[in-house]
């Protein structure tokens, strides 16, 4: 992904978020700046630009460390948060589960807990020795002490989680269900599709992020079999590994799932940039071998109608989009192409569903 399309993707999260964006821009640099993050030059211009623009909160693209965060917030006088920070503040936003809630509270507690020192650095000494031992130190190791205990709890509170899903999933394995699951880029149209196939009234909006509480449903398909299928969480490029290690307890539905359909927004530009960082996260999670079916989402923005969609399964040679750069070989029953929105192809991907499930 390029800068520019990561930054309009960080902006879209700012949006998601219910800020407004004034301005953005990027710089160049070999390596980061251990103080600031970003060099003096680009530090005197976004220091002028609140002239201009009256901004008072400033978001970078990338994880900053402590001390970056405290100098940028010295500087400017504002505001200064990270990437991860918005995404967990998104995340705390949309939870309305008590599950949601506890996994997002966990991830922050686990990002906030570097940054303690910060909070206290107006009671900080100089030097080593005598006058170090004051009321900050006092205070730092009081809010750690508190955090860690607040973790442990969270912890356990997930650790029944785990333990309720599990059971439930044993139940689940007993009656004979075969279960499938959702995954995909956030945006790319998951909960759209999860509600054409069930009629469960997630809600749906052109945000990222937009649901993050799982869902599931009892389906029929076409040869008279059930199958539950759940809806997760949406990926993104540089998800915090705070968010995947407090989302285990959910994402740990997909490993129990015999089937994934990754949806994918094939008209997005960077789709296939997209697709990669679905798979490398699945990759983390150990379902590089899970067995899916890719779904290629959003073909009412390409095409005019179902029937052109019907032709493109029938090619026989291979296919490609405008923005997938990668060769697309159809028909293929890995392969679905849709409109979630629309209902287009529905019928062709529940039969494709039906053949993987055996």
């Amino acid at each position: 992904m390029s800068i520019t399309d990561s930054l309009q993707e960080l902006s879209y999260l700012v949006q998601s978020a219910g800020a407004t964006v004034v301005g953005m821009f990027f710089q160049k640099l070999d390596m980061p700046s251990p103080t600031h993050y970003i060099g003096k030059g680009k530090l005197a211009e976004l220091i002028s630009l609140r002239e201009q623009t009256y901004y008072d909160t400033v978001i970078f693209n990338d994880e900053l460390s402590p001390r970056q965060q405290r100098n940028l917030e010295e500087t400017l006088g504002v505001k200064v948060i990270d990437r991860t920070t918005l995404i967990l503040d998104i995340f705390a936003k949309k939870a309305r589960t008590r599950e949601g809630q506890i996994q997002v509270e966990l991830a922050q507690h686990q990002y906030l807990l570097p940054r303690l020192v910060g909070q206290w650095s107006h009671l900080e000494r100089l030097g080593g020795g005598i006058g170090t031992r004051g009321p900050g130190e006092s205070q730092l190791e009081s809010d750690r002490r508190l955090i860690h205990k607040r973790v442990s709890r969270i912890e356990r509170e997930i650790e029944n989680v785990k333990k309720h899903r599990t059971l439930y999933r044993r139940r689940r394995k007993e009656v004979g269900i075969p279960v499938a699951a959702l995954v995909g880029y956030t945006n790319a149209g998951k909960s759209t599709l999860f509600n054409t196939l069930s009629n469960a009234g997630v809600i749906v909006e052109d945000k990222l992020f937009s649901t993050l509480d799982p869902v599931t449903r009892r389906l029929a398909l076409p040869d008279g079999r059930q199958f539950l299928l759940t809806d997760t969480v949406g990926f993104i490029h540089k998800l915090p590994p705070s968010i995947v290690s407090a989302f285990r307890a959910t994402l740990e539905e997909l490993s129990e799932a015999e089937l994934l359909l990754h949806i994918v927004d094939i008209t997005h530009k960077n789709a296939a940039n997209q697709c990669h960082t679905v798979e490398k996260i699945l990759g983390e999670l150990d379902l590089k071998n899970k067995l899916r079916i890719t779904v290629f989402n959003k073909l009412d923005l390409a095409l005019n109608n179902e029937a052109e969609l019907e032709a493109l399964n029938y090619q026989k040679s291979p296919s490609s989009f405008p923005y997938f750069k990668e060769q697309i070989p159809l028909p293929d029953e890995r392969i679905a192409l849709i409109s979630a929105k629309k209902g287009w192809g529905i019928d062709k991907l529940l039969a494709k569903i039906a053949c993987n499930l055996q």
